[in-house]
């Protein structure tokens, strides 16, 4: 009979990853982040705990996108009255917040759940090439493009 080896919280300790997404593609760069916050990586991964896994990502304004997404992908907000939905574009998105393109591409990635908003507060996103976080020294992950 095979047992699952479910770690405590105890026993697993925060980590801190720091990713450049400089020329890096949107999308495949969202994945990887997403697995990487829900611990896919880590040899004790279990669905549905918590991995501990923060992840900083700078350089937010540099993401390339492939083929027409610039012009042809859209983003939608809507307050809950009548006639008050809101689009922008993925041009205008980047030039005005970029650093949301990323956070909900992420998001969007995460699986649904009571933990999904758990995971989501786990990134943290710059556009430049600062961030407030060296105290936590987080290590450094470069992805293949």
């Amino acid at each position: 009979m095979n047992h699952t080896y479910i770690p405590l919280g105890k026993h697993k300790e925060r980590s801190w990853y720091l990713i450049d997404a400089e020329n890096q593609t949107l999308g495949r760069l969202s994945t990887q982040i997403a697995n990487l916050i829900q611990g896919k990586n880590q040899v004790t991964y279990t669905p549905g705990s918590d991995s501990k896994v923060h992840v900083v990502v700078i350089n937010a304004d540099k993401i390339k996108v492939t083929g027409n997404k610039l012009s042809q992908k859209f983003y939608y907000t809507h307050t809950g009255k009548p006639g008050e939905l809101k689009t922008r574009s993925l041009a205008e998105l980047l030039a005005r917040f970029p650093y949301r393109v990323i956070e909900l591409a992420v998001k969007r990635m995460l699986p649904n759940g009571f933990e999904k908003s758990d995971l989501a507060k786990r990134l943290r996103v710059y556009a430049g090439n600062e961030h407030p976080h060296k105290a936590q020294k987080p290590k450094e992950v470069i992805f293949s493009k």
